[in-house]
């Protein structure tokens, strides 16, 4: 049964009689979901695809004080834009934890709108479809030739009234902010992203989440809207960005090269493509040879620094660009420390088998691990200058590289301290062109 119904009157010509057919339906759809359905939401706008007639005549002036006074169980949302509307309804459903949703439209409306939750919804959410049973306004809309397509025309309205809407969001929870290592030169563009700035309202995803799944709630064009704003602060193009397919293993992609299904590493010698490293406990690195101008990104959680993704990303670098060892600079990016990353024994004594003081607690049964200080020791043995590591204790320190994700929830997204429903910060970097 749907938790949710949505109602859509949007692009409907409405005249004294259509008003009497709407509001009959509108009692005949209270009457069926009010005792079961928890939310009815109207949706009722001009279309994009509908003549622009001006202001409202007296007839859809009725109509909307009509629904502005139906009885309580309904709530009309009402926007000039598409987009917008449905974006404002998905907040209330997310504010609720609803996902279970109904849409009452027409006939002719139904493929549009299936674009729309494409882009704006994530497969959390479960939609089904009835048909609204009106006939109203048929001859003022475009139709397509067949009625469960949409042309290339209509497909690009869509996508640009939902960037134009996304665009207008102010940035949530302050600044963008971008953090910097003093080691890398001006040849390289990079930084490592903070939690705000962007736009994903969500609490554990916002605001700046920069990475989308089928298991969260924060839907691919959200987060390319906070890489958008990214990428202009940053000075990258947007277009020419790649995002690590993370396998937490030591895979690394030679870009270039055939592209892997999942791969913990990329590495570049291109200039102006920016590669990138999420992160949200899992350690990012970032990878700069100023001498071959190449550079790098890789994805170390617990398992991939045991697998050694660090040298791996290095030994691409040395074999691919002929870079040498001591030019290679790595930084290291916020993630959990040792202080709150917990794992069980078992686990826990192959890091303490590494170096012992990677460990804290070796005889309890989940003693704390210590994955940066094993990433400096796995560099260090594979022969990157110690001077050439930053990001850690160790290391001069510059805007807060080694602060703990789970300990600062107002700079950093954590998997340990959020649970499943995490957002991702980013490590990133490119060759000036």
């Amino acid at each position: 049964m749907a938790e949710a119904v949505l109602i859509d009157f949007f692009g409907l010509k409405l005249n004294s009689q259509s008003n009497c057919v709407l509001l009959k339906t509108l009692n005949a759809v209270q009457y069926l979901h009010a005792t079961n359905t928890k939310f009815l939401y109207i949706m009722h706008c001009c279309n994009l695809r509908c003549e622009n007639d001006g202001e409202h005549g007296d007839s859809e002036l009725e109509m909307i004080n009509s629904l502005r006074a139906l009885p309580v169980g309904f709530e009309v949302i009402s926007n000039s834009s598409m987009a917008a509307t449905l974006y404002i309804i998905k907040q209330k459903l997310d504010e609720k934890n609803l996902s279970s949703i109904k849409i009452m439209t027409t006939l002719q409306r139904k493929a549009l709108m299936k674009v729309f939750i494409d882009q704006l919804f994530t497969d959390v959410y479960h939609f089904e479809f009835e048909d609204l049973p009106l006939d109203l306004g048929k001859s003022h809309i475009k139709e397509s030739i067949e009625l469960n397509t949409v042309t290339n025309q209509e497909l690009e309205e869509i996508q640009n009234d939902i960037k134009t809407y996304l665009r207008s969001l102010p940035g949530l929870k302050g600044e963008l902010t971008i953090l910097t290592s003093s080691l890398i030169p001006d040849t390289f563009i990079h930084g490592f992203t903070t939690r705000t700035g962007g736009i994903s309202y969500l609490p554990t995803l916002s605001s700046f989440n920069l990475f989308s799944s089928a298991k969260r709630r924060d839907p691919k064009a959200v987060v390319q809207e906070n890489l958008r704003r990214l990428a202009q602060a940053a000075g990258f193009d947007s277009e020419k960005f790649h995002r690590i397919k993370t396998d937490h293993a030591n895979g690394i992609w030679i870009m270039g090269k055939k592209e892997p299904d999942s791969y913990d590493g990329i590495t570049t010698n291109q200039r102006g493509v920016t590669v990138a490293a999420l992160g949200a406990d899992c350690l990012p690195l970032v990878f700069a040879d100023p001498v071959k101008k190449a550079c790098g990104v890789a994805h170390s959680g617990w398992r991939g620094t045991l697998l050694g993704v660090a040298m791996a990303t290095v030994n691409a670098l040395v074999a691919e660009y002929g870079c040498r060892l001591e030019d290679i600079l790595v930084v290291m990016g916020p993630s959990v420390g040792p202080c709150c990353f917990t794992l069980p024994r078992d686990s826990a004594k192959a890091f303490y088998n590494l170096d012992p003081q990677c460990v804290r607690l070796v005889d309890s049964p989940n003693p704390y691990v210590d994955i940066r200080r094993a990433t400096r020791i796995l560099l260090e043995r594979g022969g990157i200058l110690p001077q050439n590591i930053q990001g850690d204790s160790k290391s001069d320190q510059n805007q807060n590289l080694d602060l703990c994700t789970s300990c600062h929830p107002d700079m950093f997204f954590s998997h340990v301290r959020d649970g499943i429903n995490f957002g991702s910060q980013i490590g990133f970097i490119l060759i000036r062109e």
